[in-house]
């Protein structure tokens, strides 16, 4: 089932049980694939899975951008909206790597491109971002490649 009519159901669910955090964010969902399916050049076709998941990390990062702007400020009351709608948005997500897992990964890339050091840091976020797309933060897979980029005993 698309994600599209996923969300559909869940948030006729989440009417149901009249729970407003979740269709809130299931609505939010559901604009954002509406605008992407109607934006220029789209047609009105459905989205790629690719594509779906390209759309709910974007909203992921703002949820959790917008939390820690809202922390800084001591809003403590926003915050936690932002994080429960984040919580929902990750349900949708692929399952996330764990530390070890993406390290593995990232050694892998590193040593299939042939990077050597530093330097080569654009060529190796490259194929990771794009083959990790959706399984990790790009703020995390960045760290990970420039501590892995900086030791030389790969």
């Amino acid at each position: 089932m698309a994600l599209k009519e996923t969300i559909d159901a869940d948030i006729k669910k989440a009417m149901l049980a009249k729970d407003k955090v979740r269709l809130t964010a299931l609505r939010s969902i559901k604009s954002q694939i509406l605008l992407a399916e109607t934006a220029e050049g789209q047609h009105g076709a459905a989205l790629t899975p690719e594509a779906e998941t390209k759309l709910l990390t974007k909203s992921a990062k703002q949820r959790r951008e917008a939390a820690e702007m809202y922390q800084k400020q001591f809003r403590s009351d926003l915050e936690e909206i932002e994080l429960a709608e984040l919580a929902i948005i990750e349900e949708y997500l692929p399952q996330q790597l764990s530390e070890a897992d993406l390290v593995e990964k990232l050694v892998g890339i590193i040593q299939r491109v042939g990077a050597t050091g530093p330097s080569d840091l654009g060529k190796v976020m490259g194929v990771a971002a794009r083959e990790l797309a959706g399984q990790a933060d790009g703020r995390q897979i960045s760290q990970v490649v420039n501590n892995l980029l900086n030791n030389t005993n790969l």
